[in-house]
This record gives C-alpha cells, structure tokens and sequence, in this order.
C-alpha cells in the first residue's frame, strides 16, 4: 500500500510582471515553468541548480510566502490554492523555514527568547509560563545554552546564530523545513556541525527537509532524493546515489563535474558549458537547456521534451536513451 504524499507539487509556476524602462512597457519573468514532485514524511528532497533557476522562488512558494501562478500545491492532502484563514494558520504551522542569512533573518534588537517566543504568542494559545519552557526546550535541542536567551543576536556566532533560526522554526512543530541555503555563510567546520544536528533533529523529530543548495558536496552528504531545475525546470530527479552515481541529463553531469572531490576514482572530466544562463524574459524554445547543450539536436529546439523515467530516475531529455 503507497504512502500519500507529504508535500506535493503538480505543474506549479510562478511568474512576474516587471516593468522594461519608461518606454519598454511590461515584461513576463517565468521564474517557475511546471515544477511537480512529491516529498515523504521523514524525507530529504534536494533542489539544486545555478543562480536564477528558480530555487529560492520554489522555497518561497512552499512556505506560502507568495502564491503560485498556476498548478496545485497540497500539504498533508490540503490544496494550499482553496485553503480557508484557519486552514493557513495550520499549513503555516506545518511549513516553516530557515534561511540563507542567519543574522539578517533575527531582530537585531530582540531578544533570543522574545524571537523564539514570539510564533507562540502569534500561532497558538499557549500560556506565559509555557511558552517559556517551550523556548527552553526547544533552544536544548539545537545545542544553546538556557542564558542564551537574554541576550541579542550580535552577541553570537554564525554558527549560533543559524542554530537560533533553526530553533525559531521549530517552535511550532513543523513537519516540514524548507532549508534555503542553510549553511552556504557557514565556516567548513560549522557548516558540518550544523548539518549534523539537522540530521539528527529529522531523526528525533521526525522532519520532512526540502533542502535548497548549490554546493553539491552538501547535498550529496544531506539528502535522499535530489531535484535539478535549471531555468524553472525539473530536468532530473532521483536517489541521491542514482544522480551522484550515474547523472543522466547534460546538465546534471556539468554540475557533478564541477563539484571537487578528494576520491580520485570518483573525478570526472570537467564539462564547461559554453554560453550563459538564457533571459528568463525570453527563455530558448524547445528544450530550454538547447542552447547550451553538447547534445542538442533539431527536436530539442523545437519540442520541450516531458519527465520520463529512464534508468531509474525522471529525466526530461530527448537525448537521453530510453532504458
């Protein structure tokens, strides 16, 4: 018997309207072009891709901090387009995020126990005494010490700082973080630090993670399944060792290839991919990676090509051999 979906995204897009000078009248941005996937109870679902593919605008949309233009997203079988006002007051409290910024995402002038205390005072009617010991708790569990929260954000580390942000979106009892960079402004030996306590915070608790990066190392020691988007795209999703092990889309073995390694049967020869990102004002027709394609062909440039399985994984290209 299938296990639903905790998250799931069909077709979702995103688009913008933006001004193109005083005499260039409008312009539509599509930053998200049909992204669909599904994220399990307990899993670790990857987004990676270059600058401008879409990452950031995806984690926004999950944490319904904007709307999708179009396609459906549901949480736990509730579609996020009809929800009432308490049906978003749940889905919030299900949801929450951690951002790139820790110290641009705290009040430089509150205090850590009134920051982590305040979700508690907006979402829920708990009382004074308890919410002080929901903050005590919760800042235990990532590691910061009870005095910790008399004192103001400039007053700690980087390191410290993330694991408040952290501690903040734990305060409602997700099931979902949406991790958006987490440790990318990170010294290396924090960085692993902080991503072995989200590792056994998912453990302990039970998290879902949609983990945003662009540092394929990280993502190859963090998730379970990974999605590459590349202009608003999905070209390739699957297993984290499906993807590390034998990357099928082109531009998924040019990331892979620019990722350093120590393992020297692990090395793979370096893909340059000639040209830059395309405009997202006027993406390529076709296969939207055409133009910087090693493999393009005619059809790539005349037919988008759909997600299909092949060699165990969902690509979405016409030159890819059907397995």
């Amino acid at each position: 018997m299938s296990v639903a979906p905790l998250l799931q995204a069909q077709d979702l897009r995103r688009d913008y309207t933006t001004k193109r000078g005083v005499f260039g009248g409008t312009a539509t941005v599509k930053a998200l072009a049909g992204v669909s996937f599904e994220l399990q109870a307990g899993e670790t679902l990857a987004v990676v891709g270059e600058s401008g593919s879409g990452k950031s605008t995806l984690a926004r949309l999950l944490t319904l901090i904007e709307t999708p233009t179009g396609g459906v997203l549901t949480i736990d079988g509730r579609d996020v387009a009809t929800r009432t006002r308490s049906d978003s007051k749940a889905l919030r409290r299900d949801i929450q995020m951690v951002f790139q910024n820790p110290y641009g995402s705290l009040n430089p002038r509150q205090t850590i126990g009134a920051a982590l205390e305040e979700p508690l005072i907006v979402s829920s009617d708990m009382a004074a005494p308890d919410r002080k010991a929901a903050v005590r708790d919760v800042m235990a569990k990532v590691g910061l010490r009870p005095e910790y929260a008399a004192r103001y954000p400039h007053m700690f580390s980087g390191g410290q700082r993330q694991r408040i942000a952290i501690a903040r979106a734990l305060m409602l009892r997700p099931r979902i973080l949406v991790l958006d960079e987490p440790v990318s402004a990170l010294d290396v030996s924090v960085r692993a630090q902080v991503l072995n306590l989200l590792a056994d915070l998912q453990d302990e608790l039970k998290l879902a993670y949609v983990f945003v990066s662009h540092d394929l190392s990280v993502v190859q020691h963090i998730a379970d399944r990974v999605m590459v988007i590349y202009l608003g795209h999905v070209v390739e999703i699957g297993t984290r060792d499906a993807l590390f092990g034998a990357p099928q889309h082109p531009y998924t073995r040019a990331l892979l290839s620019a990722t350093p390694t120590t393992d020297p049967a692990a090395r793979r020869e370096r893909i340059v991919l000639k040209g830059e990102l395309p405009s997202p004002f006027n993406p390529p027709s076709g296969c939207v990676f055409n133009t910087r394609c090693p493999l393009a062909f005619d059809k790539c440039r005349v037919a988008e090509p759909p997600l299909e399985l092949k060699h165990g994984r969902e690509v979405a290209c016409w030159a890819v051999p059907a397995s």
